[in-house]
């Protein structure tokens, strides 16, 4: 990879598979990184770095604002007397079964599953996966229980953006009404040309150069201890599995309740 005789994407595919994601679980699936921070213009530069997603920082610490938020709730918890077991930045994971399922849910299985995972009918319009630009906002700016990554399909699969199938998924308060998921301009509403152009973003010099800095941070050092602290990198330890040892918990109660919540709110890849 450092020498360029494989693709970021072939390197990202590895890494994760090497850390126990695969396709075959939607609890542990691939994780991939949001690259671009540009979902406004009508044409994309991939020569200016501003144009690109801070890959230094999880995505609870893109601004400002709102990573001083997340270090704010840390140090909250830290002086609270309640238990320091909870003491984290992220109570939201990265990645889910319910994440990629939004992501996916205009194609089988996944509309199944999403449905499933919703109890059996799709989400409120306005919380369903409708917009790229919408749903970077709420990612790394907006909601504070939104810290989500992306998926690999966002690299290679055009089909996943349009409501082939022509499910009714609802209609937002504004009287939008979902249908193909909506582009950045510089995709002019074409899904293969946002997926031609997003690759070459993560295969672009800036990324090729600044992605080690996210592995670090989801399967490398900055993954959990100390260094995560310092890179506001932390999240419920019920998301770390190697943490929980479930064989010493004897109450059937808090063992369900514990592997529900990772199975519906995701686990931290194992560190490579």
């Amino acid at each position: 990879w450092q020498k360029r005789e494989i693709s970021n994407f072939d390197y990202l595919m590895y890494l994760n598979t090497l850390a126990g994601r695969s396709y075959n679980d939607y609890m542990q699936y691939p994780v991939f990184p949001w690259v671009l921070a540009d979902y406004h213009s009508e044409t994309l530069n991939l020569t200016n770095p501003h144009t690109f997603r801070d890959l230094s920082k999880p995505m609870g610490a893109q601004t400002v604002e709102r990573k001083r938020k997340f270090i704010q709730r840390y140090n909250e918890v830290e002086k609270s007397e309640g238990d320091l077991s909870v003491q984290c930045h992220y109570c939201t994971h990265y990645s889910s079964a319910i994440i990629v399922a939004s992501y996916l849910v205009r194609m089988e299985p996944f509309t199944q599953t999403f449905c499933s995972l919703q109890g059996g009918s799709f989400d409120v319009a306005d919380r369903m996966f409708h917009s790229v630009k919408s749903t970077w906002e709420s990612a790394s700016r907006d909601n504070m229980s939104d810290v989500r990554e992306l998926i690999p399909e966002f690299f290679y699969l055009p089909e996943f953006l349009t409501n082939a199938n022509h499910f009714e998924l609802g209609c937002m308060q504004d009287g939008t009404v979902l249908g193909d998921v909506q582009l950045p301009p510089w995709a002019d509403g074409d899904p293969h040309k946002f997926i031609l152009l997003h690759r070459q973003a993560l295969e672009s010099d800036y990324v090729s150069a600044h992605l080690h800095r996210w592995i670090d941070l989801i399967f490398g050092h900055k993954q959990h201890g100390s260094a995560a602290v310092e890179a506001v990198n932390t999240y419920h330890p019920y998301f770390y599995g190697n943490k929980m040892d479930l064989n010493n918990i004897k109450d059937p109660l808090i063992k369900s309740t514990i592997l529900g919540f990772i199975s519906n709110f995701g686990q931290i890849p194992k560190q490579v």
